[in-house]
């Protein structure tokens, strides 16, 4: 069975991490300029060098949801990048993860702007019929915030206000309402999260979790689609929500909610979404599926270049994409974020990371992370061997030969730990040392995937429904 290998040394990566070493190899870094530079290198012309041989399929149809990490996709079609590798694209904007999902899985779709766990969860069928499918690319990392309603805030604030100043903010205060609200005999609260396999509802609950409150007993926790949570906020429908930009400063600039904290608060610097395709349509595409890769590597580097992104803002907040004003989207996608309505602006310049860090490789140690969190919230009820699904699902080797084909740095290892590097840090296992950020968790916890088993036997709160033994005799 696949195994994943024991990581080097103490820290399990073979990294310089700290200041001084950064600078050191600074003239070796491949920052995005670098990154950009190489590949004008490449294809000096504008055009790609290969030309269109070997492209099966240059019509394509790709799916999206309306939130702000749509935007490679989104920006490769506006910008040429995809005429440029001799793919005809058009955009579909979907209403809903189930409706992504399902397509794609028919092939109505030949792609789509997918959450990291779904290809995961669609390769072992939880939650729709069993379907293998694959990710070549990450879209972006971070991204997601958590929000309440401006009611629920002002009794957090009053019930524990010196929990409440503390950033990142923990659900401290939040157990402390429940913990009310069920003495009183009140119904719990409600929360929303966009998909039961999102990045979203792991965050929420691990956020949850790490003050002690079991999200499937202390509170209801349902799906709403992106778009439709703020709406549902002002309505009183639900009392707090996960999930993407621009819907969270939507409903702060409106005044109906506060956000508390994000996921990069929650954990540095994770995969948030993926560009996902069936097995079926891989083997069948495999030139079409690089060309695709590489207009999405050269997008997303045009992309993190600070210069260009609020002609990003300007393009995704059109109504055919995003629908959201303009200045409610550049609140994020220009590195600051607002918590609080009538507050300033905070800076956070990682909230969107479309390149830098290595932000598209598709790393299966994290693909593992979110299989332990399936497994813990009671998704995987039969054994799965982490590391095999994970080498499946997130192929590495494709990313690598999209970017090794448009000179860009590259990892050469597929798995990293996880919750150890507070600061900036160097990735030394890579065609060309590459810089990479923070990646801690909010309660402190580091993760090796090569100890899945260990990590889950961590958490106070958990919801497995599958035989510990069973789960690492597959592991072994």
């Amino acid at each position: 069975m696949s195994k994943v290998p024991s990581l080097p040394n103490s820290s399990k990566s073979a990294v310089r991490h700290d200041r001084r070493g950064i600078l050191k190899t600074g003239a070796a870094i491949a920052g995005t300029a670098a990154l950009l530079s190489a590949i004008k290198a490449v294809t000096p012309a504008g055009a790609w060098a290969a030309g269109t041989d070997g492209i099966e399929k240059p019509k394509l149809n790709l799916g999206f949801i309306p939130l702000t990490d749509c935007a490679p996709l989104v920006v490769a079609s506006e910008k040429g990048f995809f005429k440029k590798h001799s793919l005809d694209v058009t955009l579909s904007k979907e209403a809903s993860w189930a409706n992504i999902r399902d397509k794609v899985m028919i092939g109505a779709l030949d792609g789509a702007h997918m959450l990291a766990g779904m290809p995961l969860a669609a390769s072992l069928g939880i939650g729709a019929i069993k379907q293998a499918t694959v990710t070549g690319f990450a879209m972006d990392l971070n991204g997601n915030a958590i929000t309440v309603s401006t009611a629920l805030y002002e009794r957090m604030m009053e019930i524990d206000p010196e929990a409440m100043k503390k950033r990142p903010i923990s659900a401290a205060a939040l157990k402390k309402v429940i913990d009310a609200d069920k003495k009183a005999g009140n119904e719990p609260l409600t929360f929303a999260m966009v998909f039961p396999v999102s990045t979203h509802n792991y965050e929420l609950r691990y956020w949850m979790a790490s003050a002690g409150i079991d999200p499937d007993e202390d509170i209801r926790l349902i799906v709403i689609p992106p778009p439709q949570m703020v709406a549902n906020l002002q309505a009183g429908n639900i009392q707090g929500y996960c999930v993407g930009e621009p819907w969270n400063a939507r409903a702060v600039q409106a005044g109906i909610g506060r956000t508390l904290v994000t996921n990069y608060d929650i954990w540095n610097n994770k995969i948030e979404k993926v560009f996902g395709v069936s097995q079926e349509w891989a083997d069948a595409n495999p030139n079409t599926h690089k060309a695709l890769i590489r207009a999405l590597i050269e997008t997303a580097a045009w992309m993190d270049e600070p210069g260009n992104r609020m002609e990003v803002v300007e393009i995704i907040s059109q109504k055919a994409y995003v629908n959201a004003p303009a200045d409610v989207v550049k609140m994020s996608m220009t590195g600051t974020f607002q918590y609080a309505p009538k507050e300033p602006a905070l800076p956070m310049p990682d909230f969107n990371v479309f390149h830098r860090y290595a932000a598209n490789f598709p790393w299966r140690s994290q693909a593992v992370w979110y299989l332990t969190q399936m497994a813990r919230w009671g998704q995987i009820e039969n054994p799965v061997n982490f590391a095999k699904t994970a080498e499946a699902v997130f192929r590495t080797d494709i990313y690598r030969d999209a970017a090794k084909e448009l000179g860009v740095p590259y990892p050469t290892v597929d798995w990293k730990s996880e919750g150890a590097r507070a600061e900036p840090w160097t990735l030394a296992d890579a065609t060309q040392p590459i810089a990479m950020g923070p990646d801690r968790f909010l309660d402190g916890r580091t993760f090796d995937p090569a100890k899945p088993m260990d990590y889950l036997r961590g958490f106070e709160v958990s919801k497995l429904k599958i035989d510990m033994a069973a789960l690492a005799e597959a592991n072994v």
